[in-house]
């Protein structure tokens, strides 16, 4: 018999549909292809996009400047590439499930805290036109979504974001992968002037970190919904024990605040990356108004 799904701890498909009405987007529609021009007459754009959709078999009809020359010699059938308006950016969320964001000591776990924030960016995302793809982060591979328009699209996932969390929780023991080298895929999985949007308590954020984000800058949009603990803000007083999977142990005194989440927000601000502080304790009504400050598909 399958076990209850535990709120906060589990994530709940569902739930993350239902985050859409918090966006308080109207979904996309036909308007968002109008060009802004001048005046008081509001016309279609005119020609294609520049940014390769994909190659399709050629029929009657299609421009023969765009036929593919590698499709069409590998196959021998004439093939064709298709474009998409370079207006609708890709926007690509990082979810991170390693090991150290499956906590909490209010509400929910940072994992849950961040998917949360994430379906809420991503419905935004595809209201405004925008194409939006995964990659969610564990203690094993990645797991993919390719960045795609409409809201099926956000609908597959939140499907595969659930999935990855699920497989989170079944090796929670493991130690957390360097953060800084899935970053690095991610950043490869976007074309040029993308939107990388990360969630993540940035544990263990690798070596090459600020190498990674340095480079990532250059030529993508990044912003960091930065994920803490209650606890980690600001601690209740007492001493606590803890022992880590190296087999350290000690004891942390809650008379003095937690500044690690500070120091993170300044790296990242000297990096020039935008973050926004996410309190997993907080719900999604709390945390919503906060995410209108990403302009993400646009």
């Amino acid at each position: 018999m399958e076990a209850a799904a535990v709120p906060g701890v589990d994530l709940d498909a569902q739930a993350l549909m239902g985050l859409r009405h918090l966006t308080g987007r109207a979904p996309a529609t036909s308007a968002r292809r109008l060009a802004a021009r001048p005046g008081g007459i509001v016309t279609r754009r005119r020609g294609r996009g520049s940014e390769i959709d994909d190659v399709r078999i050629w029929i009657d009809g299609d421009d023969i400047r765009h036929i593919d020359r590698n499709s069409t010699a590998r196959t021998g059938v004439l093939h064709t590439r298709t474009f998409r308006d370079e207006r609708e950016r890709a926007v690509l969320l990082v979810a991170d499930f390693r090991p150290s964001m499956l906590f909490g000591t209010r509400r929910a776990f940072r994992s849950v805290a961040a998917a949360e924030a994430l379906a809420m960016v991503g419905w935004r995302a595809v209201a405004e036109g925008g194409r939006i793809g995964l990659i969610a982060i564990g203690a094993a591979e990645p797991a993919f979504v390719r960045p795609k328009g409409g809201e099926r699209a956000m609908s597959g996932v939140v499907g595969v974001m659930s999935r990855a969390h699920a497989d989170a929780l079944g090796v929670a023991d493991r130690e957390d992968p360097a953060l800084c080298d899935a970053l690095e895929t991610a950043v490869g999985a976007l074309p040029r002037g993308g939107h990388l949007i990360l969630a993540s308590g940035l544990d263990r954020p690798g070596d090459r970190f600020d190498e990674v984000i340095r480079a990532a800058v250059s030529r993508v949009s990044v912003t960091v919904l930065l994920v803490a603990d209650a606890f980690e803000r600001d601690a209740p007083r007492g001493a606590y024990a803890f022992a880590t999977r190296d087999g350290r142990s000690g004891w942390l005194s809650g008379r003095r605040r937690e500044t690690r989440a500070d120091e993170r927000e300044a790296r990242l601000s000297a990096l020039g990356v935008p973050v926004i502080p996410i309190e997993a304790a907080a719900g999604p009504e709390r945390v919503a108004p906060m995410l209108e400050r990403i302009d993400a598909a646009r």
